[in-house]
């Protein structure tokens, strides 16, 4: 993997894919070791845990690239309608699961953007029309958020 520092020159749709890429592998690791029962921690008031965050990143990815600028809709594509719902855990969610189901949402996100620019307009998403640029933007933002809540959740699951 071509990591952040390396890219400091490139062209910007290889920075932006080298900063998603960064992000999505610190969250790969972010159940690494833990048990079930730690996965599914609660620690905070929300009803967030770090196989919650997980997964609704897993969710997130799958709006923004498979929705988007796929343009199938998130009722096709078995999806929750909200992101609060994303976050829920429901008895066929494990490490193992979940973790699947990121690494395949990560791919068809790799592959939902390669043959579009970033000047490219896209209208799958119910808000309107944006940029393929602005799409790799708010992922960006919405990975680098949620990677901060999943290493201080981490850290106090592996205190407690």
């Amino acid at each position: 993997m071509v990591g952040t520092f390396d890219v400091g020159l490139a062209d910007e749709r290889t920075q932006l894919d080298a900063f998603v890429e960064e992000y999505r592998s610190d969250l790969e690791v972010v159940l690494d070791g833990l048990t079930e029962e730690q996965a599914c921690r609660r620690l905070v008031p929300s009803s967030t845990t770090l196989l919650g965050l997980v997964k609704h990143v897993t969710w997130m990815q799958r709006v923004w690239f498979e929705e988007c600028i796929g343009g199938t809709s998130r009722l096709e594509l078995g999806l929750v309608q909200s992101p609060e719902e994303s976050f829920r855990l429901d008895a066929a969610d494990t490490v193992s699961t979940v973790m699947d189901s990121y690494r395949v949402a990560c791919g068809r996100a790799r592959t939902a953007v390669e043959n579009f620019t970033l000047d490219a307009v896209v209208t799958g998403h119910r808000a309107g029309p944006r940029t393929v640029r602005w799409v790799y933007l708010q992922v960006l933002r919405e990975l680098a958020h949620h990677c901060g809540h999943a290493d201080i959740l981490r850290e106090q699951v592996l205190a407690n």
